[in-house]
């Protein structure tokens, strides 16, 4: 006997979520339709919960497939948005996403609208056509999808599924915009340092050594570094793809994502705004999810594929096995010790009084604003910083440079006395 996960509504349309024991899904369905209830969903518990896990080769493979097929954030929250203005304004879904086909500008994302359309008038449900371009439509979407077209509330749950997206994308947005500026002044050092070494240098070497200067330990370590860099540029290059690919494949490992994403979430300021964009995109898609009737192993699950980070995913493998070996959503949670506590006040307040889809919302929001005030606090005090780091490190290596001259003049001043 298999188990099946199923959300009904009963006779007095009360909305009941559990699992059964049925031979086959048919048997599981006709169990469900004998008591007179409208079925919602049912799944069977071997879905989705633990799959198996991915090799280094597969995750590899998966990550190029997106990027290939992949499109930007912005161009899905705009087709979601148009698609559900369109659904709700009486269009069928084959001639809405017709007319969006038209219109895109993007060949890539006009191919799959095509597809789209080609599935749908073959008979295909809108989830069925969208689950064939998993670069494009992840199993967030799809799910949330299938559920409106199984509760019959589908412009609803686009209409919804727009606004998630928008949210998503702003809190991104803010977050990417903190992250820029640091970014740019790194690379700009790096090509700085870069010129140093490779021009600067080599100038100031071959003036040394043509007074046969007896030079200081570090500026003897700079021009043996400067020599290296720049006759072996090449090999240079090769060796830094080299450390990102080898950093790329260590991130892509399961250990080596666990390691990278703790250290982020521990780094000063930057850490806090990364919990909190985490928890407000957890939040809100925990409130979608359930506002959808998505069931609560499924939600879970899907949940954990939005994280994106190592950390927060293992916590929320871990309260989804407590949570099928029967603890409250919330205990869970709190047993991780990831989640903070006014998340997870929330949430019991929410399994308590049967709105957690409306109070996840309202700490997803909370969390926004979190983000809002760290990154206010991390543009007043980054740019200051990274100045002040930024002249400490190219001043050190003009200083190293300069040293001999700086010791020539002082052992004339000390000769003229």
């Amino acid at each position: 006997m298999a188990g099946f996960e199923y959300i009904i509504k009963d006779a007095k349309g009360a909305r009941i979520e559990g699992t059964l024991k049925a031979a086959s899904m048919d048997e599981a369905i006709d169990k469900l339709t004998k008591e007179g209830s409208t079925i919602i969903s049912v799944k069977s518990t071997a879905e989705g919960a633990f799959k198996g896990k991915l090799s280094l080769f597969d995750k590899l493979m998966l990550t190029l497939y997106k990027l290939r097929t992949g499109v930007g954030l912005k161009t899905l929250v705009f087709f979601t948005r148009q698609l559900s203005t369109m659904f709700s304004a009486g269009l069928t879904i084959e001639k809405s996403i017709s007319n969006l086909e038209r219109e895109e500008k993007s060949k890539k994302f006009r191919k799959v609208l095509i597809k789209l359309s080609n599935d749908i008038r073959k008979g295909f449900s809108l989830s069925e056509a969208m689950e064939q371009h998993p670069g494009v439509f992840n199993a967030l979407y799809v799910s949330l999808v299938k559920a409106g077209e199984v509760s019959g509330t589908l412009h609803t749950v686009l209409d919804e599924l727009s606004t998630y997206l928008e949210k998503i994308d702003d809190t991104r947005r803010k977050v990417w915009s903190a992250l820029s500026y640091p970014i740019f002044v790194l690379i700009f050092v790096a090509f700085v340092v870069w010129g140093l070494f490779v021009y600067i240098i080599p100038m100031f070497a071959s003036v040394y050594e043509s007074f046969h200067a007896d030079l200081p330990g570090p500026t003897l370590v700079a021009i043996s570094i400067s020599n290296v860099i720049r006759h072996n540029i090449f090999y240079t290059l090769l060796v830094l793809v080299a450390l990102f690919f080898s950093f790329f494949l260590f991130y892509l490992s399961d250990k080596g994502r666990f390691i990278v994403d703790s250290l982020l979430l521990k780094l000063p300021v930057i850490g806090s705004m990364l919990k909190n964009s985490i928890m407000s995109k957890f939040s809100r898609t925990f409130s979608i999810l359930m506002a959808a009737g998505v069931p609560i192993m499924e939600t879970m699950e899907l949940v954990e594929n939005v994280a994106q980070n190592a950390v927060v995913e293992t916590a929320i493998r871990k309260a989804r096995v407590m949570v099928k070996e029967g603890y409250t959503v919330a205990g869970a949670f709190k047993r991780t010790q990831v989640f903070p506590s006014t998340l997870l006040q929330l949430i019991s307040t929410g399994e308590e009084t049967g709105d957690m889809d409306k109070l996840l919302g309202k700490a997803a929001e909370f969390f926004e604003k979190l983000v809002d005030s760290v990154i206010d606090r991390l543009t007043s005090l980054i740019e200051p910083i990274l100045i002040i780091l930024m002249a400490g490190f190219v001043g050190s290596v003009i200083i190293i440079i300069y040293l001999p001259i700086f010791k020539l003049g002082l052992a004339i001043s000390s000769g003229m006395k």
